[in-house]
């Protein structure tokens, strides 16, 4: 990977404030990651909870680098919403993937992994592996 062609991340929550403090949090705790380019996509168009696969769209498209954009959900619904649109083939940029990974944890190690220079499958390995993370 060069420098200006970094694996894209979008966060998709319910909420657009928890995927927006997510991103914020994992761009911080990968101190700063200026050149990754991190997208949240919560809730819906009108602000409510749920997920809005415009918005999810949009903020793919918004990251997308060629290098491949991870795409982290939370729950239910967001998970059953990028399947769908990877099934329609044209919605998400070439090279999209639906990441396995628990939402934060996962947030954060795609975020550091982009910012070192991973390429998607790193990514997506980095942040898989977090749900190996025990805290007891």
């Amino acid at each position: 990977m060069s420098a200006d062609k970094p694996v894209g991340i979008v966060l998709v929550s319910h909420s657009a404030e928890v995927a927006a403090s997510v991103a914020e949090l994992a761009k911080g705790l990968a101190g700063g990651a200026t050149a990754v380019p991190v997208a949240p996509a919560g809730g819906t168009e009108g602000g409510g909870l749920g997920t809005s696969a415009e918005l999810i769209a949009a903020a793919a498209a918004s990251v997308d680098r060629g290098a491949g954009v991870a795409v982290l959900t939370d729950l239910g619904s967001a998970v059953l919403t990028v399947k769908a649109l990877l099934a329609e083939g044209d919605e998400l940029p070439d090279g999209a993937r639906l990441v396995d990974a628990p939402f934060v944890e996962g947030a954060v190690a795609a975020v550091v992994t982009a910012a070192a220079g991973g390429d998607l499958d790193a990514v997506e390995a980095a942040a898989a592996e977090a749900y190996g993370y025990r805290k007891v």
